[in-house]
C-alpha cells in the first residue's frame, strides 16, 4: 500500500541516489587528488560497514553458548559500545596531544599489533568460572576486542586526516560512514543471515 499523495518507492530511491552522488562529488572535489579522496572514502565506508556487521555477528555466535538470554545480548552491546567509545577517545586524544607524525607512527604500531588477532577466534569454551556477563565480556575482549577497537578509530582518524590534507570539513565522509553503518545493520538480517 502506498500512502495517498506520498512519494513512490522509486522516487525515494532516486532521491537517495541523487543525494549520495552529490555528496560523493563534493567529497571528491579535492583539486586533483581524487585517488587519495577515493581511498579515504572507501576506507571509511568499509570500516564502518565492518564495525556494525561485527556486532550482530559476534552476538549471534555467543548467544547459543549462554542459552540465548537477553542479558547476553545486553552484555554484547555494552561491550561494543564501550570499545567504540574508547576508540573515539583514543582518536581524540592522539589528534590533540600528538603531532601528525607521532600519531601516524603510534597508529601503525597498533595496527600491526592488531594483526595478531586475525583471524578472529571463536572458541568460546575456554573461559569459565565467572558470571555469564563477565564471561561474555572476557570472550569478546579476547576474540574481537583489539580489532574492534582499531576499526572504531578508523572513521574519526581518516576524517581528521582528510581535513588536514584537503583543508576541507569532513562532514561528507561522516555521512558516508553513517550510510555504511546503516547498510551494515540492515544487511545483517536481510542478507548476511536472513533466517
Amino acid at each position: 500500500l502506498q500512502p495517498r499523495n506520498g512519494p513512490t518507492t522509486s522516487a525515494v530511491k532516486r532521491s537517495l541516489a541523487s543525494s549520495v552522488r552529490r555528496a560523493t562529488a563534493e567529497a571528491f572535489d579535492t583539486g586533483g587528488s581524487t585517488a587519495i579522496a577515493i581511498l579515504l572514502s572507501v576506507s571509511i565506508f568499509v570500516s564502518a560497514f565492518l564495525l556494525f556487521s561485527l556486532q550482530p555477528l559476534m552476538g549471534r555466535l555467543i548467544l547459543p553458548a549462554f542459552g540465548g538470554s537477553a542479558s547476553v545480548w545486553s552484555a554484547c552491546m555494552f561491550f561494543f559500545q564501550a570499545i567504540l567509545l574508547l576508540g573515539y577517545a583514543y582518536s581524540d586524544w592522539t589528534s590533540r596531544k600528538l603531532s601528525p607524525r607521532a600519531q601516524c607512527t603510534m597508529h601503525l604500531v597498533l595496527l600491526a599489533c592488531g594483526l595478531l588477532w586475525l583471524p578472529l577466534k571463536t572458541n568460546f569454551t575456554l573461559i569459565g568460572g565467572q558470571t555469564p556477563t563477565l564471561r561474555v565480556l572476557a570472550i569478546l575482549g579476547a576474540s574481537v576486542g583489539v580489532p574492534y577497537f582499531l576499526l572504531s578509530t578508523t572513521s574519526p582518524l581518516i576524517q581528521l586526516w582528510y581535513s588536514r590534507i584537503f583543508q576541507k570539513t569532513p562532514y561528507r565522509l561522516y555521512a558516508l560512514s553513517n550510510l555504511a553503518s546503516l547498510l551494515a545493520l540492515i544487511a545483517y538480517p536481510a542478507a548476511i543471515e536472513p533466517s
